[in-house]
């Protein structure tokens, strides 16, 4: 299963060329491609199909704060922050790089996005792009895991992210996911993870919009502590720039973080508030 599961999310990426793209515009493009499904660069945690456009230079601040439920003891969780600055470049409208620091387990990240095919009006259905991520955890020390080499540093991520506008105000997006960490936490978890992620976007007002995501986990270690990541976020558009502010039950930012050591759970309300930032050069 496991195998069909790794297959059915790398086929798209041979099969489907690049397309010859424009930039991502909120009037319809003469060659009838659909807006954006999408306005900032994240659902919430999940990349969205939303592109960089060519030449464009993108610097992003996240913050993710502790848990609310400490209460006024930590201002309520702005004492535990975790920060993330991530840099995205266009180098074309259907291709992006990135890379990023997060202070979570001090990772450092490199990222790379390729929009597959892009949704019609009576053409094709959706957007398919996909998203993968190279990562390196410098937190591990040596001294308490005698024998670390560096490739146990090391983890990957590769997703695909299917959309659909299904009107001006609704957008839906389904990201199947796969991920592998060459060192984990106990080992009763499997390195190689799989996941399917859902998520959306409804627009409230001209420059409001609610969104969120979630992460079903599906081969998780039964004695695992982690929980499965939701997300609910507002997107609030500024002039061309999106300002995201989000609850979600993960403090990690980085793919293989909050898919897989979401500590956190709705239901006691020990959730996470955060924000992200961009500035566009």
């Amino acid at each position: 299963m496991k195998t069909l599961f790794f297959i059915l999310l790398i086929f798209p990426v041979v099969v489907f060329g690049q397309d010859d793209l424009l930039s991502e515009i909120d009037v319809d493009p003469q060659e009838d491609y659909k807006s954006a499904a999408f306005k900032g660069l994240k659902i919430v945690n999940f990349e969205s199909t939303k592109m960089v456009s060519k030449k464009e230079l993108y610097f992003v601040v996240s913050h993710r704060f502790g848990s609310l439920e400490t209460g006024i003891q930590d201002f309520f969780g702005l004492d535990q922050a975790v920060t993330r600055l991530n840099v995205i470049y266009g180098i074309s409208d259907g291709i992006n790089i990135g890379v990023s620091r997060s202070s979570f387990r001090k990772m450092y990240e490199s990222s790379l996005k390729l929009r597959l095919v892009r949704e019609r009006r009576g053409g094709f259905p959706f957007t398919i792009v996909s998203s993968s991520n190279i990562l390196i955890n410098t937190s591990l020390d040596e001294q308490i895991l005698p024998g670390l080499e560096f490739k146990n540093r090391l983890g990957y991520t590769t997703q695909l992210l299917i959309s659909k506008k299904f009107n001006e105000n609704l957008s839906l997006q389904l990201m199947p996911t796969f991920f592998h960490d060459n060192y984990v936490d106990f080992d009763s978890q499997h390195n190689s993870q799989y996941v399917i992620g859902f998520g959306g976007r409804h627009k409230l007002t001209k420059r409001w919009s609610i969104n969120f995501d979630y992460g079903l986990h599906l081969n998780r270690a039964d004695n695992s502590p982690f929980n499965n990541p939701l997300s609910i976020g507002f997107d609030l558009e500024t002039g061309g720039h999106v300002f995201q502010l989000h609850f979600t039950n993960a403090q990690p930012m980085n793919t293989n973080g909050f898919l897989g050591q979401a500590t956190g759970d709705w239901s006691d309300g020990n959730i996470f508030f955060g924000f992200n930032l961009s500035r566009v050069f």
